[in-house]
């Protein structure tokens, strides 16, 4: 059994293990936990009743959170022209077509976020073996492919979180840091627990949200009552 600091142990004396607590409730517990050295993320997770094997069970998708994540996003633009222009009138990072294409492919990845407009993406599509291992690749499923560029770029400077199960059906989103106000911790997680439920595949049966944990980087994982969270 891996040996736990002192820390996490202050922190897990806080709250029962077994209980399940409202997400207010939850968060409150959060941020009576012991400080680190650096400003902890706060993410929630959950397990889904559904089987990602199967496209129809597929969860998937974005939300802006109301609050943002606490932390500065480097964001790239594939376009030309007018897109161009109102992506850096938005606040891009950085923007081009051919040459920018010609960069990344060349082994440049130091950005979180790539957007493309529709008419870019028969070159950006060649950057699959760059961009797709590093979750990099922009998408229409995520908002990342737009004809909008602009509106792209404010939504991802604002905070804006994509979700989507892994091979075990489980979901993690981070929903801002520890030195949030209560409040908006709860906003933000709610925000993105209720885009989750409804994204509920109509091919999933039974219960849809199985369990669901709040917690912050390096501290215990605090269990929320599956009730409370519903839409």
């Amino acid at each position: 059994m891996a040996k736990r600091s002192k820390k996490y142990n202050q922190a897990a004396e806080l709250f029962d293990r077994r209980t399940h607590y409202t997400l207010s409730d939850a968060v409150g517990v959060l941020k009576k936990m012991p400080l680190r050295k650096f400003d902890e993320t706060v993410e929630v997770s959950m397990r889904l009743g559904v089987d990602p094997r199967h496209a129809d069970q597929q969860v998937r998708g974005t939300v802006a959170l109301p609050h943002g994540l606490g932390k500065s996003v480097r964001i790239v633009v594939f376009a030309k022209g007018e897109q161009a222009s109102a992506a850096e009138a938005a606040g891009a990072d950085v923007i081009g077509a051919e040459d920018l294409v010609e960069k990344v492919n060349s082994g440049w990845t130091d950005f979180d976020v790539a957007i493309a407009t529709p008419d870019m993406m028969g070159l950006v599509g060649r950057l699959g073996r760059v961009l797709g291992p590093r979750g990099l690749m922009p998408n229409p499923k995520s908002g990342t492919v737009t004809p909008d560029a602009a509106r792209a770029v404010e939504e991802a400077r604002a905070g804006r979180v994509e979700f989507r199960v892994d091979r075990l059906a489980n979901i993690q989103a981070p929903v801002g840091k520890i030195s949030f106000e209560e409040n908006r911790l709860v906003e933000n997680a709610q925000t993105v627990l209720d885009a989750v439920i409804r994204a509920r595949p109509s091919a999933a049966k039974g219960q849809y949200l199985r369990s669901a944990t709040i917690s912050s980087t390096m501290g215990p994982g605090i269990r929320l009552d599956r009730g409370s969270l519903s839409t």
